[in-house]
């Protein structure tokens, strides 16, 4: 974490570089620590420079912004993050170089509208970037203004205060938990309810297969029985014929026995003689054992009408089966018998899946209930100390009788961060109660409250930087010297950079930088100069008199200067 005591000796946001950027050329500005300010006249540019550091922080680009005939745009902007050792774990984690006391965050725009992002030199998406510059930089400009009546930022606001950091991880952990339950049982009990719709025609399905009684391979084999018996007498008239013609002595078995005995007693006295004997006793072998074979069978085949009648009727089961079911094997039937049994088996179980579901998500209701309590409490002790320090802060700033609340209602049901609304409830005069800020405040009266809730939000957040982008609309004379003070008192603990248009807070800043534009060539320009002493003075002067600078005024710019 950030040692603020240390913070004053830092720059957090060492150096801006732009080029090619709306009015800009080239510019590249040093920035120090503590409380720098940024002047110069309307439509100088100062908006600019802000612009080209919100691409900075993960703002989507439009290539309009890029200079005319220029073909590309770079902003650079060096951080210095030596302060900031739990940095290292996002660098680890998104796989970037980490330089202890340097960190460079470049933007290159074309003008064919291609946009890409550097982290010290690694290309890198725009989610990164905002998630790494969230905790280096914030840049307040005149709309934010507007977050004022946005019930959410007030709700932020109280929780930076109150610290809720981790408590909210946890609770948003909760809330999700809670929601993935209850969407995983909304889509069980349909689930539940369809399947249970069609139980019965599962049930029959199962039924019907099951009584079928299928075995593995049994309609190969049915047919193959079907076919013999079919074919009973024919097949018996011919086997008889073979058995005969392989058995009769004028035939085959006979013939080769004789002559196997003729061969046996030549064959030593020719070369082939063992041979041909040899193989000659193969093949009797071989025949007479398939005579056997073929009488054998023949014996057993015989025409049986009952048979053939009750495989046919088996095999049109099968058939039927498989039509119906779509399929082509009774192995697919056997696979949907058993699928329908699982899916019985399920539909039996929904109840109890259910109920363990709910049991579930009260359990997840029970905890979420508890971090919502906890997180009402953490926000109600904070409500306190919010509204002293505001009306303290607003008090200083010209608003002797303020009057600020933070209400703190429950809403209907859980949302992503908690059970409450927070609203900021205003009043700046006596007799008129408290109402919603952006009912009641004024723009000068916003802009007192803007400050001084950034101020508060700045000692919480241990933001290193933080840009305010003339805050001080709506104010003049002794608040913008109180505002002023304001800035100064935040960068004692961080570098505070402010757009100003008011001399009583540009007197304060220890640093001054000079927006200007020239429009002597072809094309208008914007600079920047950090502004000496006597330049200093001479800017204050006119900024209190206008372009004719009196003596006046120089002396009262000296004297502003002085007492800074």
């Amino acid at each position: 974490m950030v040692l603020k005591g240390l913070l004053e000796e830092l720059v957090m946001l060492k150096s801006l570089y732009i080029s090619n950027y709306a009015l800009i050329s080239e510019l590249n500005i040093e920035f120090e620590s503590g409380f720098s300010v940024i002047t110069g006249e309307t439509g100088a540019g100062k908006s600019i420079i802000i612009g080209a550091l919100s691409l900075i922080l993960g703002q989507r680009a439009d290539n309009k912004t890029i200079k005319v005939d220029a073909e590309k745009c770079v902003i650079e902007a060096e951080f210095d993050i030596s302060s900031y050792q739990y940095l290292n774990n996002f660098f680890i984690e998104n796989d970037l170089d980490y330089e202890q006391n340097q960190c460079l965050i470049r933007r290159e725009l074309t003008n064919t509208g291609k946009s890409r992002a550097f982290i010290n030199d690694t290309p890198v998406g725009l989610n990164v970037i905002r998630d790494l510059t969230n905790h280096l930089i914030d840049i307040h400009s005149q709309h934010e203004n507007l977050l004022l009546s946005n019930v959410s930022y007030q709700l932020d606001v109280v929780d930076t205060i109150a610290q809720n950091s981790n408590l909210l991880t946890s609770y948003k952990q909760a809330y999700t938990q809670w929601r993935e339950l209850q969407t995983e049982l909304k889509q069980l009990q349909k689930t539940a309810e369809k399947q249970a719709s069609d139980a019965d025609y599962i049930q029959f399905q199962f039924q019907q297969l099951t009584d079928a009684k299928l075995i593995e391979n049994e309609q190969e084999e049915l047919e193959f029985e079907q076919e013999t018996l079919s074919h009973a007498e024919e097949i018996k008239l011919e086997l008889i014929k073979v058995a005969q013609l392989l058995e009769n002595e004028q035939m085959t078995l006979p013939l080769l026995k004789e002559s196997m005995l003729a061969l046996s007693h030549i064959k030593n006295y020719i070369p082939k003689g063992e041979n041909w004997h040899e193989r000659l006793r193969s093949v009797f072998i071989e025949l007479k054992d398939i005579s056997a074979e073929v009488s054998s069978f023949e014996e057993r085949v015989e025409f049986n009408p009952t048979r053939l009648s009750f495989v046919e009727g088996r095999l049109s089961e099968i058939f039927t089966l498989l039509k119906k079911y779509k399929v082509t094997r009774v192995t697919e039937l056997i696979e949907l018998r058993e699928n329908f049994a699982m899916q019985l088996e399920k539909i039996d179980s929904f109840d109890e899946q259910i109920e363990v579901l709910k049991v579930k998500i009260e359990g997840a209701f029970t905890q979420l209930k508890n971090l919502a309590v906890e997180l009402t409490h953490s926000r109600k002790n904070a409500s306190k100390p919010i509204e002293s320090y505001l009306i303290e802060q607003l008090t200083k700033l010209g608003m002797p009788n303020i009057q600020f609340q933070v209400s703190l209602s429950s809403l209907p049901d859980f949302t992503e961060t908690g059970a409450d609304e927070v609203q900021f409830l205003f009043s700046a005069n006596k007799n008129r109660k408290v109402q919603p800020v952006s009912q009641i405040a004024s723009g000068g009266e916003v802009s007192r409250l803007m400050l001084s809730i950034k101020s508060l939000v700045a000692h919480k957040a241990d933001l290193p930087t933080i840009i305010f982008d003339e805050i001080d609309t709506g104010v003049s004379g002794e608040i913008a010297h109180r505002m002023g003070e304001i800035m100064q008192a935040m960068s004692k603990d961080m570098q505070v950079i402010t757009i100003t248009h008011l001399p009583q807070i540009a007197a304060k800043g220890q640093q001054h930088y000079r927006v200007y534009k020239d429009e002597s060539g072809e094309q208008t320009k914007t600079y920047i100069q950090r502004l000496t002493s006597g330049e200093r003075v001479s800017e204050l002067a006119q900024m209190l008199s206008g372009k004719i600078i009196t003596e006046a005024a120089m002396r009262n710019a000296e004297e502003m200067l002085l007492n800074n």
